[in-house]
């Protein structure tokens, strides 16, 4: 994909902040995992992952926060999704995984609750 990914990460208070930028296709979903588990290993008591920045997400995508979920589930590390974008809301809800995920609509609805 011409639109490779790039992740920027940051820790404020007890929230780790992941935001991917650009698609996360096959080749990608590898990359953002390697990310989200560096984030999960911090043991910080709560992640955020800002989806603002995606306009494409894949299955592999998709099964990549599925991981990190079943690892926040299993570390009691609280996982907020937000800032999807529309085509990539339509994907989680095709899934059924906006009735899995805490999904709110911005990072500042993250860092309140």
């Amino acid at each position: 994909m011409s639109n490779a990914l790039r992740v920027e990460y940051k820790e404020e208070g007890g929230t780790a902040f992941v935001s991917p930028h650009g698609e996360i296709g096959y080749t990608e979903a590898t990359a953002f995992r390697t990310y989200l588990k560096q984030a999960q290993d911090k043991r910080m008591p709560r992640l955020v992952v800002d989806l603002a920045g995606v306009a494409f997400m894949s299955t592999p995508g998709l099964a990549t926060l599925v991981e990190a979920l079943q690892t926040s589930k299993k570390t009691q590390t609280g996982l907020v999704l937000c800032g999807l974008q529309d085509r990539v809301r339509a994907v989680f809800e095709i899934a059924r995984l906006h009735t899995v995920f805490k999904i709110v609509p911005d990072v500042s609805a993250a860092r309140e609750g």
